[in-house]
């Protein structure tokens, strides 16, 4: 049995994570992490208002009686949703952990830690890391440049950010950004994180609300079949390789300065909420991490955290037993 500040943090079985997930960390998939001993994040921006929100909460407490927590990520947008309202609804369903993304969370964090909320902030730097500490975050998880979706602009590996992190913070620490093993735990651990935080691997599950296209291809592909797209807008996105992605890198590769209208078609929250539907996986774009090239099946969410912490508790006793021997 593994025991971390993470698994004392929330209160869990496992140091294993289920990260915010658009459109597909729903009450569904969630509650299944939870029921499997991790730790699974609702997305608030899956649902168009807060009572959107509110019911799937009421949802997830239907299918499990373990924690949970809900995502909230702060986007630069012309039309910011209600994130104060989204809040009001984790106070008053009692949500004890949310975990923010994205900006800085600190014109928020009155307003959640208030009502005794935790928050789990998750960054892609150090510096990053450093200012959740300094506003009150009271965990921290750190995205590696392997990371799916927005692994931010440093372009540094998980190998060097965690150790890093772990040297400049003393909060609870999650590793994100190449995980989808046991193996990847136990070096997660070794490197001073306290646990893992998984994406890409949870898509591959089958309680995860997606058509199995997507399943499929998160299972045929290789860690090299992403892309990195908008990094001429300084918002960089590791998404899977389709044709799609290779129209953004097409527009973004032509003359003049790329706005983001003109990649809308390909990028659209909506585009990408239909292809999760419908199965279509040319049409828009998935975001996607290397781990890609570590996924082989589609188990249940119980049977991969079972088999995650097998692997880890084998990989620390047969290393470990190795290096003091010899």
């Amino acid at each position: 049995m593994i025991k971390t500040r993470i698994t004392e943090f929330f209160g869990i079985e496992k140091p294993i994570i289920q990260g915010g997930l658009m459109w597909i960390a729903t009450a569904e998939l969630t509650s299944a992490v939870a029921n499997a001993g991790g730790m699974g994040f609702m997305t608030a921006l899956t649902f168009p208002d807060p009572e959107g929100l509110r019911a799937e909460i009421r949802k997830c407490r239907e299918m499990t009686d373990k924690p949970f927590g809900i995502n909230l990520t702060f986007l630069p947008t012309l039309t910011p949703p209600d994130y104060p309202g989204y809040i009001k609804v984790c106070i008053e369903e009692k949500i004890k952990f949310i975990e923010t993304a994205g900006r800085n969370p600190e014109p928020y964090m009155d307003q959640i830690k208030s009502a005794g909320i935790k928050v789990l902030h998750k960054c892609t730097s150090v510096r990053h890391a450093q200012k959740a500490q300094q506003i009150g975050c009271d965990a921290v998880g750190i995205d590696g440049f392997e990371a799916a979706g927005h692994p931010g602009e440093d372009d540094c590996t998980s190998l060097i950010l965690v150790p890093r992190t772990r040297h400049t913070i003393d909060l609870p620490l999650l590793a994100s950004g190449g995980f989808a093993d046991g193996r990847g735990l136990a070096a997660a651990l070794m490197l001073g994180a306290d646990g893992i935080n998984m994406g890409t691997r949870f898509v591959a599950t089958k309680e995860a609300p997606v058509h199995e296209n997507v399943k499929k291809a998160i299972v045929e592909r290789e860690e090299i079949d992403t892309r990195l797209i908008m990094r001429t807008l300084r918002n960089t996105e590791r998404v899977l390789a389709n044709t799609a992605a290779e129209k953004v890198l097409e527009i973004e590769a032509t003359e003049g300065e790329t706005k983001i209208d003109d990649i809308v078609p390909y990028v659209a929250g909506r585009v990408g909420k239909e292809m999760l539907k419908d199965g279509n996986m040319e049409s828009g774009t998935l975001a996607a991490g290397q781990c890609m090239g570590l996924i082989r099946d589609v188990p249940t969410v119980q049977e991969l955290l079972d088999r995650i912490m097998a692997e880890a508790e084998a990989a620390i006793e047969e290393k470990y037993s190795w290096i003091v021997q010899s």
